[in-house]
């Protein structure tokens, strides 16, 4: 899909009245060549009406450029929120395996770079729409004077055309490698500043972050760039050169050949200078629709579809491209699910199940692929879940799977019965509260609401000992100076906040020094549990392996159970005051 394409498809009936306004810009202006010309070649003093034409038509071709200016630029930047705004919704509907798949930095890129690109070609439209018209009427009055001396121009429109597009071929190649550079700075400019410590810490590595990575991508997207607008440049040169040559010849050869006289000459030199401005800055225009071309090029490849006919145009991708099926992935997975069943997932449930869950992926520098599973577990209200297994054994894999943040590759969860599917993953997330090991904190309490909100997260506060540190004030979060244990605290105000049914925690404690983690364990938990809520932890702390009520095991994708383990549920009587007297050993080794 073109740029121009895509303009006219988003709002082409302000395009229409904003290209309408360039266009009577573009005639006024061609029309005062005449009113230039008929007074020049008046004996005397011109006609009075001459001047009041010439009035007229200035003020019209003024007043109409000015509003086609205004009207693209509100639209340009109207566009600009919109394209951040459709990118931002299809990441969010998207599947979470196909997003880190993609990669942050690619996505980073199409949302900060890609809609001011394409929304700088639509800036210069009204300009463009003023210089068309203006050449197209100088191209009349050239008409009207002398057929050869139009037949000359157009001539030597059309040999500049061959030449630029010739020239406009490598340009956008040029572009479309820059525009592949950019997401490799996008990636280098996050390393930097989250390995900010680290490339501080050791000179040599720092050195070479910027000359062997950093450096490289840098002198790669300026050597493209450069080539593609010294493309467009030439390109540009070309045309100069055959306007002077038109210009010679109109000047020296057109009298001899058409026997033009002198009145009829000035005329056409005069349409000839009046018309090399506008025409210029038409092929100047170029590039920035070439970019735009490339920036929409890159959304789409993306699967990241502008519209929802791009989505459902987006290729298949071969299986064993990992990044390549990520991307068509993505493409189909943001549309809306239509014609499935509705199905209702219950908040108030009383089961969870995972029945055969698998999920393969490929892992780094590996040959073959990850395989979790089959899965085969269950959880009801009011019990803790621990989970344990060394790194890389699919721990979070399985949290993940469980929150309905993966889709499973075979079996199924259900929900009292209900299955998990596209139409109803959504709600079933629902059900959750989580903090994941790579968590983000956000300075709002976005999501939540009510009249005592603030005063809730102040009491949560004080509970996880932040008061000191964390200010709320209309939802908004005040924060200074927190350890890495701090603000994992702080997540867990958000968390306790959200009163959901089912939480989960992938290595919570891990950054908690003893005393907290000590309270984690012994309170945080049995009260969630004795507000009927599941909770379901990774943790390596097996001094308190002896809190749950289950502890699993994942050994290399394979859910097994400790000793005096259970994969499936007991009963809440059985539970409950084990965990109790469990809590009251520790506290008491404490």
């Amino acid at each position: 899909m073109s740029a121009l394409g895509f303009l006219l498809r988003s709002a082409w009936r302000r395009v229409a009245l904003a290209v309408a306004a360039g266009v009577i810009s573009g005639l006024a202006g061609a029309g005062l060549i005449s009113l230039v010309q008929q007074a020049l070649a008046a004996e005397g003093r011109p006609d009075a009406r001459i001047l009041w034409a010439f009035v007229g038509l200035g003020a019209v071709s003024v007043l109409s450029k000015s509003a086609s200016q205004v009207l693209l630029t509100r639209l340009g930047q109207s566009m600009i929120a919109s394209l951040r705004m459709q990118l931002s919704q299809r990441i969010l509907e998207a599947p979470l395996r196909q997003i880190e798949a993609l990669g942050a930095h690619r996505l980073l890129a199409a949302l900060n770079d890609d809609p001011a690109v394409i929304t700088q070609a639509y800036v210069f439209l009204p300009l463009v729409c003023v210089n068309v018209a203006t050449v197209l009427g100088c191209l009349a009055y050239i008409g009207r004077i002398s057929w050869s001396a139009l037949a000359v121009v157009l001539g030597a429109m059309a040999v500049g055309a061959a030449l630029f597009r010739a020239h406009e071929g490598r340009a956008i190649r040029s572009f479309k490698r820059a525009r592949e550079t950019s997401d490799a700075l996008f990636q280098h400019f996050r390393g930097l500043t989250g390995g900010i410590k680290e490339l501080k810490m050791h000179g040599g590595r720092g050195r070479a972050f910027l000359s062997d990575v950093l450096g490289r991508s840098v002198a790669a997207y300026e050597r493209d760039f450069v080539a593609g607008t010294t493309e467009y440049a030439v390109a540009m040169g070309w045309g100069a050169l055959l306007f002077h040559a038109v210009l010679g010849l109109a000047l020296f050869a057109l009298p001899v050949w058409a026997g033009l006289k002198a009145p009829d000459v000035a005329g056409v030199v005069l349409a000839l200078l009046y018309l090399m401005t506008p025409f210029a800055q038409v092929i100047e225009f170029l590039p920035a629709v070439g970019r735009a071309g490339v920036a929409l090029a890159k959304v789409r490849d993306l699967g990241l579809a502008l519209t929802p006919e791009v989505a459902d145009a987006a290729p298949a991708a071969a299986p064993h491209d990992p990044s390549t099926s990520a991307r068509a992935g993505l493409a189909r997975n943001v549309r809306d699910v239509r014609n499935v069943e509705n199905r209702e997932i219950p908040r108030a449930w009383s089961r969870i199940e995972l029945v055969g869950v698998t999920h393969r992926y490929h892992r780094e520098r590996e040959e073959g692929s990850f395989r979790l599973g089959p899965i085969h577990m269950a959880f009801k209200p009011g019990e803790i879940v621990y989970l344990v297994g060394g790194n890389g054994s699919g721990k979070t894999t399985l949290a993940l799977l469980l929150l309905g943040l993966y889709a499973p590759e075979s079996g199924e969860i259900r929900v009292d019965g209900v299955p998990v599917d596209d139409a109803n993953r959504d709600q079933y997330r629902q059900l959750f509260s989580v903090i994941f090991a790579d968590y983000h904190l956000f300075d709002h309490l976005l999501g939540l609401s009510g009249p005592d909100v603030d005063e809730r997260a102040r009491r949560y506060l004080e509970r996880l000992q932040l008061d000191h540190r964390v200010g709320v004030e209309a939802g908004a979060l005040r924060v200074s100076g927190l350890s890495q244990g701090q603000r994992k605290r702080l997540a867990l105000l958000t968390a306790s906040l959200e009163d959901r049914p089912f939480y989960v925690f992938d290595e919570w404690a891990s950054d908690q020094d003893p005393q907290f983690r000590r309270v984690f364990y012994t309170e945080l938990l049995p009260e969630l549990r004795a507000q009927g809520k599941t909770a379901f932890v990774i943790t390596h702390d097996d001094q308190y392996f002896a809190l749950a009520d289950r502890c699993l095991r994942l050994d290399f994708g394979q859910l097994t159970q400790p000793a005096g383990g259970a994969a499936e549920p007991r009963s809440a009587p059985e539970a409950h005051p084990r965990g109790r007297e469990a809590a009251m050993t520790v506290e008491q080794e404490a």
